[in-house]
């Protein structure tokens, strides 16, 4: 997972110092800070603001791969401000504005953009900042040495975020802990389609290119936002409550994807059963061919797959709709609340649809899962060893067997009422780990779950089962 150099705080000090020297800065400098301290990507995101609105309207040339972009951000600020950071990553920024005020601007570190509004703002202002901006936005390699950020395809282009890669297309407080609603409005080639989160609002052809207009009225995480650029086949269904079903599947991919896309609505009505009511106005999938991508991710409203998907990854991958992009992350040390929790919907699923118990599962795993995942055991899931390990095995695995753990203490009716109450309780928030211990005791207070989360979910080595 990507971890770009940041301004180290005596360079960005420096920096607000200069910056107020130059004209029009007051007496004291209140520099928002050029990171949030997140345990494995202590430079992602920033602080002094909280974010409620992103406009994005992006432009995009495949045959130049070339993205001109402008993006107003809205925001609310969480201390008196002199200047305060963005993350960007590669691409020239031209102008910025600040409530429609020319800004001063500086590009500083791997991805920093300090912006300087020409009058201070004050805690708990709301303001509007407008940058504007070009290049070929960068493909990012994590940590771990998959691929994000601006992917370029066959046909067009695919965006992918998770952890940091969203900064490659757009600025923006680039952590999990600040949400926001969504307008991301992109025109390409006529022929070509763009898609995105949330719900199509306009589609518009003249002089040679395409819009398209989303929007996402729901909180969503930057790392959760997508565009995928091509030549799809849209369809277009409703599950049998009336959600909408939007599906962009490459050409390529169209008939090896239909029988397991078709089952959307089945799963949703099976999810929402289990797991409360859809968090978001619509669901779906994009499916692009598998050597655009090395991995699915569970973009809001409309996971990302790299070729036709299974039924498993399906069901996966929807069912982070609940846990992961509706309850998000604290920090992403708190990674395992979404693997952990898709991992286990899918043994769920599979236990209501003629396959092994979770119980089944859960033995298999614990007896011969070395054989299969060879670090299982090589760390506790809420504590990686590193930005490179956040999305190993442990987190995945380990952390279904926490919840299978769990779901021996409590019984099966107090597990289904935890399953349904953490992401209602959470809705379109976020939670740490600590959250969701104390929510669990809360749920079944005369459990103990002391060995469970010193043994399973902290604890080192492969644990002791009876």
């Amino acid at each position: 997972m990507p971890r770009p150099a940041r301004l180290v705080p005596a360079v960005a000090s420096a920096l607000a110092l200069a910056l107020t020297a130059c004209g029009g800065g007051s007496a004291q400098d209140t520099t928002g800070a050029p990171g949030l301290s997140d345990p494995y990507f202590p430079r992602a995101g920033n602080g002094g603001y909280d974010v409620t609105h992103y406009a994005l309207t992006l432009t995009y040339d495949p045959t130049s791969r070339r993205l001109t972009g402008t993006a107003e951000i809205e925001a609310r600020a969480k201390q008196d401000l002199t200047s305060f950071n963005l993350d960007l990553k590669g691409l020239e920024v031209t102008a910025a504005e600040v409530d429609d005020a020319s800004a001063r601007f500086h590009r500083g570190g791997d991805h920093e953009l300090t912006i300087r509004p020409p009058d201070a703002l004050d805690r708990n202002a709301t303001f509007r900042t407008t940058v504007r901006y070009s290049g070929r936005p960068e493909t990012i390699t994590d940590p771990d040495g998959s691929r994000e950020g601006w992917l370029r395809t066959a046909d067009g282009a695919l965006a992918l975020g998770e952890p940091t890669g969203s900064m490659a297309w757009f600025p923006g407080n680039h952590h999990p802990s600040d949400k926001a609603t969504y307008d991301i409005t992109i025109t390409v080639p006529e022929g070509l389609k763009a898609v995105s989160n949330g719900e199509l609002r306009r589609e518009k052809t003249e002089k040679g290119r395409t819009t398209f207009a989303w929007h996402v009225g729901e909180p969503m995480a930057t790392y959760l936002a997508t565009v995928a650029i091509g030549e799809y086949d849209v369809r277009r269904s409703k599950t049998a409550n009336g959600l909408p079903v939007y599906m962009a599947v490459d050409p390529d991919q169209s008939k090896a994807s239909a029988k397991v896309l078709a089952r959307i609505p089945e799963i949703m009505q099976w999810a929402e059963r289990n797991f409360g009511p859809y968090p978001f106005s619509s669901t779906g999938a994009i499916v692009d061919r598998a050597n655009d991508a090395g991995y699915a991710l569970e973009t809001q409203n409309r996971p990302v797959f790299p070729g036709a998907p299974d039924t498993a990854l399906l069901v996966h991958e929807l069912a982070h709709q609940w846990y992961g992009n509706s309850v998000t992350p604290a920090t992403w040390r708190d990674m395992w609340l979404n693997e952990g929790f898709a991992t286990y919907v899918e043994w769920l699923w599979q236990e209501d649809h003629g396959g092994d118990t979770a119980q089944a599962t859960f033995d298999a795993l614990y007896d011969h899962g070395e054989d299969t995942y060879e670090n299982l055991w090589a760390f506790p899931p809420a504590s990686p060893t590193s930005a490179a390990h956040i999305s190993d095995a442990p987190v995945y695995q380990r952390g279904a067997m926490v919840l299978h753990k769990i779901r021996e203490t409590t019984g099966d009716a107090t597990f289904h009422a935890i399953l349904r109450g953490w992401p209602t309780t959470h809705r379109h928030g976020n939670a740490s780990t600590s959250d969701f211990t104390a929510y669990v005791e809360q749920q079944a207070p005369d459990e103990d779950f002391g060995p469970i989360w010193d043994d399973w979910l902290y604890g080192k080595g492969k644990p002791d089962h009876a």
